[in-house]
């Protein structure tokens, strides 16, 4: 199992923690003589090691290559697919369609890019942690936005993808900076302990290929295909 470096903090303490209560259960098992008390404590600790690593986790994922092909930003479920009027995020203005994916802290919660794209503007926006779920999420909540410009062969396609915190998640992780080139699948940032991505597309230029309830994986699951 591969652990993302943005969660190092968090999976590299619990790894320390984690060898120094095995030396101290050998101690207790070989040098104390409580054989059954290191190996309940020395199965417990190393549980618990396991659930805070799959967290950030980071499985390697097979990316469509066909380029006229979006692919999800997160792990998770489709919770909602909205028309918004008015979106303005340079280079991105006007109506677009919001895929919004919600992240259980079941889900892997890395954030991929969902296209080809060169970052043009990174936006940061202080706000509440309601549940990811609420209908309020999308427009109260702490939110990281990167958009830029998606390249298909000829085309050319504003894009936008927004990290919202949720009621557990307090963090997200975005080193992205304008100017940067993501490549179709790339990790580029993750957001811990639960929490909401959402997917930002010009209305009238793509098709979408998935519906509320689907569950989609970052990277693989192809959300929406351009029509022109």
């Amino acid at each position: 199992m591969t652990l993302t470096h943005y969660g190092i903090r968090e999976w590299g303490t619990a790894l320390v923690v984690l060898v120094l209560i095995l030396a101290g259960c050998w101690y207790l098992a070989f040098e104390k003589g409580y054989m059954t008390a290191a190996v309940v404590i020395a199965s417990v600790a190393a549980l618990l090691f396991l659930v805070i690593a799959a967290f950030f986790r980071s499985p390697c994922r097979r990316v469509p290559a066909n380029p006229c092909l979006i692919t999800s930003p997160a792990d998770g479920t489709v919770c909602d697919i909205v028309e918004v009027d008015d979106f303005k995020l340079p280079p991105f203005e006007g109506p677009a369609v919001r895929v919004g994916i919600f992240l259980s802290v079941l889900d892997v919660h890395v954030n991929r890019a969902p296209a080809a794209f060169t970052v043009e503007n990174v936006s940061y926006r202080e706000g509440e942690y309601l549940d990811a779920r609420s209908e309020g999420a999308s427009q109260r909540n702490e939110a990281m936005t990167i958009s830029g410009t998606a390249v298909f062969e000829d085309d050319r396609l504003p894009i936008a993808v927004r990290q919202i915190s949720g009621a557990i998640a307090r963090r997200i992780v975005c080193p992205v900076k304008p100017g940067r080139k993501l490549r179709k699948g790339e990790i580029y940032g993750m957001i811990k302990f639960g929490s909401r991505t959402e997917l930002y597309l010009p209305v009238g230029r793509v098709e979408l290929s998935v519906k509320v309830g689907d569950k989609v994986k970052g990277g693989a699951s192809v959300i929406a295909t351009l029509t022109e």
